[in-house]
């Protein structure tokens, strides 16, 4: 005989969907450690979440949603590996001896263990082995929880290109027998700029997502400061990961202040800046200064990004940003990371210093962003500024005919 749910207990579809996004990716990490096969663990926990929807709403939401899951993956694995014939000698203890098939047994995971698994998974996503693109795909669909499309759009690729390539990642990783470990420091320098590169896509993901209603992803941003914290503690000394850490809480300090009451995006500009986090901004200043004393000549760009991101943060106003400060640092960035998105940034902040006349004529260089909304979008604000309607409610126009989240939308409506 079942429970009945207590009288303010969530929904069961609601309770599922904040599970699932909070600790999915907690239970998926742990359980692919377990069973040493990442698309096998994944079939498990969707599995799981299938079960959950058919017995929560009958029975209620149990005590513990997140054991309940983590038990009931743990246990469906066991079953897909009875019944794989290519089951190794060590599978066949793994399923003989799991405490997981004793009734009563429940599935308690310390947190530091919680941080290890994760670590792992991110570790086994950024093998050197495996292509550059499968990598972050994979990385983005299994810590990010992002779906095909969402990949694609991060990765101006198409789902049908991601899906294809996620199958591919998963059938090497097991097929190469890549161990589910934090690797050796010996093997660090080979796998840490890609997952330095992972935990920073990751953040972006949901600071500014690139579709949907929300300017933001709030569970991607603590995951990504979560995973960035642990790769700290893992290379305390490690600049680019100082710089990493840095960067997110900077940018993070700024949440409350970034969207209206309506969902609408406000500007840098325009915030309200003592909404600002400004314990985040101590910490993220303090670890700038200490992440550019471990940089040689040539500092991570992650370490400069950071730097960019303190001279906006130390501004009282937007009226007393230090633009020059702030070009010069795009000078460093882009001898450390010559992109055209590096670039465009350059020029508005020159638009900034210097007018928009010279922050135009850098932005029209800039080539290979065609397809980039905020490239349109920073032209139309130029064009605007000297004068040249027409043609800024032409760029405005293009803008807003790529695919952007909706708050960003909102900006660049030309009407």
């Amino acid at each position: 005989m079942t429970e009945d749910p207590a009288p303010d207990a969530p929904a069961p579809d609601a309770a599922l969907a904040a599970l699932v996004r909070e600790s999915g990716r907690d239970v998926l990490a742990t359980l692919a450690r377990q069973v040493g096969d990442l698309a096998l663990a994944e079939d498990a926990v969707q599995d799981a979440v299938v079960r959950a929807l058919e017995t929560w709403p009958r029975d209620g939401v149990p005590p513990s949603p997140v054991a309940w899951i983590r038990l009931t993956a743990r246990r469906r694995a066991i079953d897909l590996l009875r019944q794989s014939r290519s089951r190794s000698a060590r599978e066949e203890r793994t399923v003989a001896h799991d405490p997981a098939m004793r009734p009563g047994w429940t599935e308690d995971v310390e947190p530091s263990v919680l941080e290890d698994d994760l670590l792992r998974l991110l570790f086994t996503c950024c093998h050197p082995s495996l292509p550059v693109a499968g990598r972050v795909a994979l990385a983005l669909r299994t810590l990010c929880g992002l779906t095909e499309p969402e990949i694609a759009r991060a990765l101006l690729s198409t789902p049908d290109a991601v899906a294809k390539r996620l199958v591919r990642t998963r059938q090497k990783i097991r097929l190469a027998g890549i161990p589910y470990a934090v690797p050796p420091d010996h093997e660090l320098p080979d796998r840490w700029e890609g997952v330095l590169t992972t935990v920073h896509l990751l953040f972006n993901e949901g600071y500014a997502a690139t579709s949907g209603p929300d300017l933001t992803r709030p569970g991607l941003v603590a995951e990504a400061l979560r995973l960035a914290r642990l790769l700290v503690r893992l290379q305390p000394d490690d600049a680019a990961a100082l710089g990493l850490l840095a960067l997110v809480l900077l940018q993070d300090s700024r949440r409350s202040a970034r969207v209206h009451a309506d969902g609408r995006t406000v500007l840098l500009a325009d915030q309200d800046r003592s909404l600002w986090d400004r314990d985040a901004v101590r910490e993220g200043v303090e670890l700038v200064g200490e992440a550019l004393r471990r940089s040689g000549d040539r500092p991570h760009r992650f370490v400069v990004q950071a730097a960019l991101a303190s001279c906006h943060a130390l501004a009282p106003t937007w009226a007393d940003t230090d633009w020059a400060a702030i070009v010069s640092w795009y000078d460093v960035l882009l001898a450390v990371d010559p992109s055209p998105v590096v670039a465009l940034n350059r020029a508005v902040a020159v638009g900034e210093l210097d007018g928009p006349e010279a922050g135009l004529a850098l932005l029209d260089r800039v080539t290979g962003l065609e397809g980039y909304a905020l490239w349109h979008a920073s032209r139309a604000a130029l064009l605007r500024r000297l004068g040249r309607g027409e043609e800024a409610a032409a760029a405005d126009r293009r803008a807003d005919a790529l695919p952007v989240s909706d708050p960003v939308r909102s900006l660049l409506d030309p009407g």
